[in-house]
């Protein structure tokens, strides 16, 4: 069964996360993702490590599927074989530092002189202009893409969310327009340069509190649990943002997260309210309507909450959504690397590795009908240099001198 991106060679120049997540999800929709490393390798394969002297988890969860060669781009040879791998790939992708590419000798104009159908994909931390420069990382990112300024509660510092909205939700913006130049490509026979900027990214995941920010205009938000808007976004804690109340309730045992986070929709009133053991509510004036409740969100969640601290997470999840009630408990990492149905959905897999025997990753969470993904685990450094210089018309006895020279 052939794969959706079969036959499409990717250049893969990237490091560390957000470009690893670009180019790993093009190799598990199929494409021959070959990792171009320096001969001292990818900067995350020694960082965080569990085990001494194994490629760390950080490098193999971002990795796999991918195939690895070494070359150092410093020397004259290097710079030959280089241009050798651009010619015969259909995307580059790379997250250097502003300018380092050109730095190099390869514009995006000497680029296309060499391969006119090459889509040359970056990830910076900046769109053009006064920050252009500046460095980014993911929580940079996040503080300047509007999600940390309204994460956390009222009373608290601005937060950085877990999920790795900078990076890899970087990285998933690349894929789709990488993927949107290579479509155009059959129509025009051209390449193009794909690029999107880290703050741009979170930007872009942020875009409901810019819808705020822009409501605010009329009047203070009254779907927010805070008293005071000071002209912005505030932090609102657990409150959903959107059009329907929701927060995050404790749950027995008491543990750090044993907490279920439930949305109370207009129909799902009478429900819950039948199920606390406070029927009377359903009808009273006082709380029947969503304009009767809104005013009192933190009391109505009380109420909710002296409930569902009585039962487990997940026994409150399986009452309510009998009751067809939305909600979903806060699932720890733990509980998510264990759990079942996740197992069962190739959501978390389990990879073999060479040295550490096997590790969990993510699976992909893209499917598609025809091109189910097979999860690889990641290459050694330089695992492909003979396989892959040999098919550039490099023999092994050159390959044994660019080994002893340092260019591989």
């Amino acid at each position: 069964m052939s794969s959706a991106l079969e036959g499409v060679r990717v250049l893969d120049m990237t490091h560390v996360q957000s470009g690893p997540s670009c180019t790993q999800l093009l190799a598990w929709l199929g494409a021959d993702v070959i990792k171009l490393e320096a001969p001292t390798g990818d900067i995350t394969r020694q960082q965080l490590r569990d085990l001494p002297d194994v490629d760390s988890l950080y490098f193999t969860m971002l990795n796999c599927n991918k195939r690895s060669i070494t070359l150092n781009m410093k020397s004259d040879r290097g710079k030959e074989i280089f241009i050798d791998l651009v010619k015969n790939s259909d995307v580059l992708v790379e997250n250097f530092a502003p300018g380092a590419i050109d730095r190099m000798g390869f514009t995006w104009e000497r680029l296309q002189e060499l391969n006119p159908g090459l889509v040359f994909a970056s990830i910076k931390g900046f769109g053009p202009g006064r920050y252009e420069n500046f460095k980014a990382y993911e929580v940079v990112a996040q503080a300047m893409g509007g999600a940390m300024s309204t994460t956390g509660f009222e009373d608290g510092p601005p937060t950085a969310t877990g999920a790795q909205i900078g990076d890899s939700g970087t990285g998933i913006h690349l894929v789709a327009g990488i993927l949107a130049a290579l479509l155009q490509r059959t129509h025009t026979g051209k390449g193009q340069r794909v690029t999107v900027a880290m703050q741009e990214a979170v930007l872009n995941l942020t875009r409901v509190k810019l819808r705020d920010q822009q409501r605010l205009t009329h009047g203070p938000l009254r779907e927010y649990p805070n008293d005071n808007f000071n002209g912005e976004v505030p932090r609102s804690g657990n409150a959903s943002g959107g059009g329907q109340p929701g927060w995050a309730l404790r749950c027995a045992p008491g543990g750090p997260n044993d907490y279920i986070y439930v949305i109370v929709q207009p129909p799902g009133w009478a429900p819950i309210a039948n199920l606390i053991g406070k029927p009377e509510l359903a009808e009273d004036p006082d709380w029947a309507t969503p304009a009767a409740r809104l005013d009192k969100l933190d009391k109505m969640f009380a109420l909710i909450e002296q409930w569902t601290e009585q039962h487990t997470k997940f026994e409150v999840m399986d009452k309510l959504n009998a009751l067809n009630v939305p909600c979903g408990p806060i699932m720890s990492t733990a509980e998510l690397i264990a759990d079942e149905t996740l197992a069962d959905l190739g959501a978390v897999v389990e990879v073999e590795h060479p040295q550490r025997g096997t590790f969990k990753t993510v699976g992909c969470p893209i499917r598609l009908s025809d091109s189910p993904v097979d999860v690889q685990t990641s290459p050694g450094l330089g695992e492909h240099n003979s396989v892959i210089y040999g098919s550039l018309g490099i023999d092994t006895a050159e390959l044994s001198e660019l080994k002893a020279a340092g260019v591989i």
